[in-house]
């Protein structure tokens, strides 16, 4: 049965839809401790300390012990969570998604990277809606107290999101009562204040907006001795000279991407160099784009400064704030290109993919055209070189760059006007702080040898500290000075391993053994499915051990359910698993990965394309999770997210032989998305042989199905290839195999292959394959597959001297691609129609019908634009265009 525990209002849980009682007021308070930490060991004192307020009495454990026992028994009984003692605390083990809170965060996470602002805006609103008043609301202790006011923090904070995409998208008029009330109860808060002037002009209120701005001032004025920031003074300006642009907005669905991944918790120390990145911020009337390169050491803490400041200036920049982790020192070699990262950018902002085109030069003119007249934040992070950040840099004054990197990128200093923060070690009350505030001050006082003798041993490198303090953290009643004696046993002060080494030695066997798998990870981020696949073991035994590895920060979850490591940690997971795996072990682990990925974008696949036939596969082995995908929107967001994973995992499924199943599965997402230059990283030769050898393996097994489509395959490489003849030979042993299977969508595609080339070769029964394949696509609803028959027959009545006929056939094409949003097929389309209407003499409508294929591919950055813009200045002849 389905269980829901409730946090956001009273403490509740409900298996199946019905609310269970769970006990009394401590009880409830047992409950929430062990919930807001779901899937952490919550240590002894800890848990006594959050129910007692700090003044656990003698008996604390045992009453502790009944507390959980009644709980374990009311937990266990839904059969999808589990409550356990282990050596150090309690763990209670859930789906994070059936406990509210975690879910509220799970859907903010998700809206804040969604490429789409309708999309975001949704998945806010849902997030919100689980709100059912004051979390914790039967509840009071100093501890509840604490965690509600930070969760209060991020509600306002997700309302605040969740009001400038509702203006965004033109909905002032519903958001008006909601900000109203919200601005009554926060009269200082600017931003808000904002929202509702905005809302309030849009609405044709333009005195009440002034009026409220007014007000504002002069609470300010009063209460803090101050005046509004500056973008709310611009806004008051442009409301009192009724700009028209304040209107543009509504019922703009342009996305205002938030993808900053959650700040470093409990930041201490570099006052110096946060005084320097505030002094980077654009000014109120900027001329420039504003960069700063932010360098150091490997550990030192650069990406946790970025996060950190970036998070509190992201108010500033408000069409946007951008995120990539350019992996430029990936152990594994997987260092993101631009052209990936500046693709991943423009889709935030809801260009079509389509739309973007293939070449670096041409998406970069894309990306800062889109960010013309925005005020946007754009963080780079673990950049390799300067040649990896240039393209990405926008060219809009007012918007601002933080770029980190082990080197100091003197070119972007150099060229660009760059501010360089060189990121040093800690001093050493910045390292003491450090501890303080993840060991607790009182720990820190009580031995500052033991305290002194840490930070010499870590070198005051954050990495190392932060790694040290987890430890000492989930080892809340050993002394520090044990642990500084196990530093001091280490061989080198500064050897990160060493430190590595010891907090590796603390985990338990099965967290160890996940903590080297992880080494052989193919992306920059993973699930716990795909860490389950790894380890072989089920999801529900695997979120423990991640829980152990993140509490020894071994990985970070850097948002609900992704988890990443810092590349030290991560070339340390690889040696580990080279010293102690044996290579079966690392094979076995190998291929449970490569299959996660292989069977969830199959079943990503099947969601895209419901009346396609999904690619056959043997059973996945013991040990295998796919990711969970319900609908059309999980299946992409799944698959953009996991994007730079599953092109690794194309490539090392090569050695693993099901490189080609892997692709296919991908087909349909890399399409729709316009990832044609790493769909085609393939050579066509590879790809022949590759199919041939599938083809052998349906023929023995006696799979006619599989034959069919692997005949189909075979026939668009050797088109491809200029190879018409033995394409036409595959193209009807599919269709014959499509026949006797009864495949009506195979037909459907067999007949169009046919005609197509027949239309090319002038024969002349290319009409009749092409009308069966128009009528089979209609039948089965493939809007695709019914567009390119269509023009398919456009053409062979081109090549059969019935012009009217033909363009009759093209403009169906032309309106079904458009409709689908197929902008690549609609500028072939349109070269068909110019194609025709130069035949009938009509070359004024020719020469109109190109302009705007050329146009479609200049955008796309295609090749053939060349070709096009030739056959514009020449007006010769065409010969050679391929179809569809």
């Amino acid at each position: 049965m389905t269980v829901e525990f409730r946090l956001l209002g009273d403490v509740a849980m409900c298996v199946g839809g019905r609310h269970v009682d769970v006990g009394h007021a401590r009880q409830r308070c047992v409950l929430a401790a062990l919930l807001v930490d779901a899937n952490r060991v919550v240590p002894v004192p800890t848990l006594a300390d959050r129910v007692w307020a700090g003044h656990p009495p003698q008996s604390a454990r045992n009453a502790l012990s009944g507390y959980v026992s009644r709980l374990r028994r009311l937990v266990t009984s839904s059969g999808e969570a589990r409550l356990v003692r282990q050596p150090s605390g309690y763990l209670l083990t859930v789906e994070p998604t059936a406990v509210d809170l975690h879910r509220f965060r799970h859907l903010i996470a998700l809206a804040r990277s969604a490429p789409d602002g309708s999309e975001a805006l949704t998945l806010l609103t849902e997030a919100l809606r689980l709100w059912r008043g004051d979390a914790f609301a039967d509840l009071d202790t100093p501890w509840l107290n604490g965690v509600r006011d930070a969760l209060d923090a991020e509600r306002l904070a997700a309302e605040l999101d969740r009001n400038d995409l509702a203006l965004d998208l033109g909905r002032h008029a519903s958001l008006l009562p909601e900000l109203t009330a919200r601005a009554a109860t926060d009269p200082l808060d600017e931003r808000l204040a904002a929202q509702l002037m905005l809302a309030l002009y849009r609405n044709g209120r333009q005195a009440d907006a002034l009026h409220h701005y007014d007000g504002l001032r002069l609470r300010l004025a009063e209460e803090l001795g101050a005046d509004p920031c500056p973008s709310v003074r611009q806004l008051h300006q442009r409301i009192l000279a009724a700009d028209p642009a304040l209107t543009v907005a509504t019922g703009s669905t342009e996305p205002v991407p938030r993808q900053l991944p959650a700040p470093p918790a409990a930041f201490t120390g570099r006052a110096g160099e946060l005084e320097r990145l505030h002094a980077v911020l654009p000014a109120d009337a900027p001329s420039t784009v504003e960069i700063a390169v932010v360098s150091g050491t490997p550990g030192v803490g650069k990406t946790a400064l970025a996060l950190h400041w970036a998070h509190r200036v992201a108010p500033r920049f408000p069409d946007g704030q951008l995120y990539v982790n350019l992996r430029g020192f990936d152990p594994a070699g997987s260092v993101l290109g631009p052209a990936a990262a500046v693709r991943g950018f423009l889709e935030a902002f809801g260009v079509p993919p389509r739309s973007i085109p293939a070449g670096i030069d041409g998406q970069a003119a894309l990306w800062r055209s889109t960010l013309a007249g925005k005020r946007v934040l754009v963080v780079l992070d673990n950049a390799r070189d300067v040649e990896q950040v240039r393209p990405l840099l926008p060219g809009t004054p007012g918007c601002l760059v933080v770029v980190t990197s082990r080197n100091r990128l003197s070119g972007l200093i150099a060229d660009h006007g760059a501010h360089p923060i060189t990121l040093g070690l800690l001093g050493h009350g910045e390292a003491r702080d450090l501890l303080a505030a993840r060991v607790g001050i009182h720990r820190v006082t009580a031995e500052p040898g033991a305290v002194d003798e840490i930070i010499a041993r870590c070198a005051r490198l954050p990495l190392a500290l932060t790694v040290t303090a987890a430890r000492a953290a989930t080892h809340p009643g050993s002394p520090l000075a044990d642990l500084a004696a196990e530093l001091t046993s280490t061989d080198s002060l500064a050897d990160l391993r060493a430190v590595f080494s010891w907090s590796y030695r603390t985990l338990s066997p099965a967290a160890a053994r996940l903590f080297r798998l992880l080494g052989l990870h193919v992306g920059p981020e993973l699930t716990a499915q795909a860490a389950a696949s790894l380890a072989g073991l089920p999801v529900v035994d695997v979120r423990p051990l991640l829980a152990e590895l993140a509490d020894t920060h071994l990985v970070t979850e850097h948002t609900p359910g992704h988890f990443t490591m810092h590349d030290l940690l991560y070339a340390y997971a690889i040696e580990l698993n080279q010293e102690h795996d044996s290579g079966a072990e690392r094979h076995r682990a190998t291929n449970r990965m490569l299959e996660h990925y292989l069977y969830t974008a199959r079943e990503a696949e099947r969601l895209l394309r419901p009346d396609g036939r999904p690619v056959r596969l043997t059973p996945a082995r013991g040990g295998v999770t796919p990711q969970r995908l319900a609908d059309h929107e999980q299946a992409m967001s799944w698959l953009a997210a996991q994007h730079p994973a599953l092109v690794e995992a194309v490539r090392k499924a090569e050695s693993a032989g099901v490189a080609t199943q892997v692709s296919w599965t991908l087909a349909t997402f890399f399409d729709r998305r316009a990832h044609w230059h790493t769909w085609a990283a393939d050579g066509y030769d590879d790809a022949y042989g590759q199919l041939r050898r599938a083809l052998d393996l349906f023929e023995a097994r006696g799979d006619d199905a599989g034959r069919a489509r692997t005949l189909l395959a075979l026939s668009w490489i050797r088109d491809r290839q200029d190879r018409l003849p033995d394409a036409m030979v595959h193209a009807r042993q599919a269709d014959e195999l499509y026949r006797d299977t009864g495949d009506r969508l195979g037909q459907a595609r067999s007949a169009n292959m046919l005609g197509w080339f027949e239309a090319r070769l002038g024969d002349p029964g290319a009409a009749e394959h092409c009308r069966r394949a128009v009528v089979l696509h209609q039948e089965v609803g493939d809007r695709y597959g019914e567009a390119a028959s269509w023009d398919s027959l456009g053409y062979a009545h081109h090549r059969a001297g019935e012009p009217s006929e033909a363009l009759d056939c093209y403009r169906q094409a032309l309106k079904l691609h458009r409709t689908v949003g197929h902008r690549y097929d609609e500028a072939y389309v349109l070269i068909h129609i110019g194609e025709t209407q130069s035949t009938t003499g009509e070359e004024g409508l020719a020469t109109e019908s190109w302009q705007q294929a050329h146009a479609i591919l200049t955008e796309l950055d295609h090749p053939d634009a060349e070709a096009l813009h030739a056959r514009l200045e020449t007006n010769g002849d065409r010969q050679g265009w391929p179809g569809p």
